[in-house]
């Protein structure tokens, strides 16, 4: 049965367990598989945050008899190392992926209508090519299910300094947990490679944040992490509809 509503038992309820936890992006998903079982689903573009979302839940996972459900939105225009990334993961932990792929009508008209890289002329028809691309896919991966889990962080985006390790997404109706919430970038890559798991080659080459490829680009040491995303567009608007919050 999908959540309806904000329970603020399951808030003070992980308030309680990550209070007290050695490893806090653990016991947030030990307390997600505990609470809602088989009903969670994870996102992943297979970015370094995702792969170390994945791994920690296959440990969590486990100890509550769940096989991870995973999910991925393959909108078209992804890189290939992100498919690369995608497989040598399957092949390496026992998790499920579901792929999820745009309505090709909807899509073809606006392909049509606008060209095939309109996003690069206005704000409007970037958030057009996400809407088709993304955020309708996602209400799909995400319908039956109680909780979704991300990647994300703090450290990542203006636009996600304020998050909440949980969270009600009104929008699809289910909570959304960000275990990694304040992780630095250097602790993600340490998970990573303390554990030797594969990774998108990209995010050694400057790619920070990966999403479609020609909304991407390698960015310097130095640049803000997702300034390689939509770089043509201001830092508060970059973000593709997938992580937007309702203004009420």
């Amino acid at each position: 049965m999908t959540a309806g509503s904000f329970d603020i038992a399951h808030q003070r309820a992980l308030d309680s367990v990550l209070a007290g936890a050695a490893d806090v992006p653990l016991a947030a998903l030990d307390w997600a598989y505990g609470t809602f079982g088989a009903q969670v689903t994870i996102a992943s573009s297979f970015s370094i945050e995702d792969i170390v979302v994945i791994a920690l839940a296959c440990r969590a996972a486990a100890a509550h008899g769940v096989r991870p459900h995973v999910f991925m939105l393959d909108t078209g225009r992804l890189h290939q190392e992100t498919h690369d990334a995608a497989a040598a993961l399957m092949d390496r932990l026992d998790f499920d992926l579901a792929v999820f792929a745009p309505n090709h009508a909807p899509l073809e008209a606006f392909a049509t209508e606008f060209g095939p890289n309109p996003f690069y002329r206005s704000p409007e028809l970037r958030h057009g090519c996400c809407g088709l691309r993304k955020v309708e896919p996602l209400g799909r991966a995400l319908a039956g299910r109680a909780l979704w889990v991300t990647g994300l962080r703090r450290a990542q985006a203006a636009t996600r300094r304020d998050l909440a390790h949980l969270e009600w997404d009104g929008g699809h109706g289910l909570y959304k947990l960000n275990p990694l919430l304040e992780l630095s970038e250097g602790a993600v890559r340490a998970a990573i490679q303390q554990q030797e798991l594969p990774y998108n080659p990209l995010q050694d080459q400057g790619f920070r944040s990966i999403g479609c490829a020609p909304c991407t680009r390698a960015i310097g040491p130095e640049d803000d992490i997702r300034a390689g995303r939509w770089w043509w567009e201001e830092p508060e608007h970059r973000e593709c509809g997938l992580h937007l919050r309702p203004s009420a």
